[in-house]
């Protein structure tokens, strides 16, 4: 089983980037991920597919929260992406093939790939198919991971040498409306860690005590989790967890560093 890079333990991770909409930074930007690169902590980011299957650095299903524009990331081709102007600062959107330019291994990279199917189901493929295709000449340190274990499978047919794992959660119906109570319950119980080949997960930061985690944590996998906004958030996830994905303040470890938020 490929093993997770002990950079991924050792250096705190910004979630999306070091973004900061005051200062005209957006998340999941070339300013937000340069930012993080400066300050020498490993970058969290997202995949969207396009409509012609192009894997864009966005979180979001729609573009209201992020852009000036609206409708479904997965309805507009990657030219038109990368001319979509996010909501701060003067970016555009961008693809995988140039944030892995921007970053040339000099700080860890732990993709997230966003659900396609809808409800964590099978309707999957086309996202972790382009995914492997950028990722297999790339040097530097770098993960996959995703709430939907189709999509971790698949990448470990497509890139087995790449390390992958599960993002996971309690799945609470209230926050997760399209997931079936029998569907959340299995994810919840993190049943899918073995057969996808994963070697870490990232859980909610809330949950870390869940006993599916401390199954996992007990046979010695690796925890990360999400997403940290505070010391005291900080200080409580780092007892439980190997590392942590943070965004809003500077983790104590690079206390030394300027907060951009502040």
């Amino acid at each position: 089983m490929t093993s997770l890079p002990a950079s991924f333990l050792r250096i705190p991770i910004t979630h999306r980037g070091l973004h900061n909409a005051a200062l005209g930074i957006s998340e999941n930007s070339r300013a937000a991920f340069t930012a993080a690169i400066k300050a020498g902590f490993a970058i969290e980011t997202d995949l969207q597919l396009s409509s012609d299957s192009e894997a864009m650095v966005f979180h979001d299903h729609y573009l209201e929260r992020m852009t000036n524009s609206s409708g479904a990331i997965r309805m507009r081709t990657a030219a038109e992406l990368r001319k979509t102007k996010l909501k701060f600062g003067t970016e555009t959107i961008f693809d995988l093939y140039e944030l892995l330019e921007l970053v040339n291994g000099r700080v860890p990279i732990l993709i997230e790939l966003k659900d396609q199917d809808g409800a964590f189901g099978t309707n999957v493929g086309q996202l972790e198919l382009r995914t492997a295709e950028i990722l297999r000449n790339y040097k530097g340190d770098v993960a996959v991971m995703s709430f939907n274990p189709h999509m971790v499978m698949n990448m470990a047919d497509l890139a087995p040498t790449i390390p992958r794992g599960l993002t996971t959660s309690d799945f609470e119906h209230r926050l997760w409306p399209k997931i079936s109570s029998k569907r959340a319950k299995e994810l919840a119980g993190i049943h899918d860690f073995d057969r996808t080949g994963s070697c870490f997960i990232s859980h909610d930061h809330k949950l870390l005590n869940a006993a599916p985690v401390s199954r996992l944590r007990s046979s010695g996998v690796p925890i990360l989790c999400w997403t940290i906004k505070s010391a005291e958030e900080e200080a409580a996830a780092r007892r439980l967890a190997d590392n942590f994905t943070f965004e809003g303040y500077i983790p104590a470890k690079h206390s030394q560093l300027e907060n951009p938020h502040d």
